[in-house]
């Protein structure tokens, strides 16, 4: 994990930005998500999914086995 990336306190990242400091691809990521190991992401529009800053803090600081 890049943990020398900056990570706002607070607020929403896009995709792009959580593979940035969580480098893996895609499909993992939404493989991810569907079996649990990864935080769901928030809707923000009809096209548009975001994570909480906090939950990939956390998710970095407390890989998945």
């Amino acid at each position: 994990m890049r943990s020398d990336l900056p990570l706002p306190e607070t607020g929403f990242l896009r995709l792009s930005d959580v593979l940035k400091v969580f480098p893996v691809s895609k499909s993992t990521w939404w493989a991810g998500i569907k079996a649990g190991k990864y935080p769901a992401g928030i809707k923000l529009s009809e096209r548009v999914t975001a994570w909480r800053a906090e939950d990939i803090r956390s998710l970095i600081n407390n890989p998945p086995s």
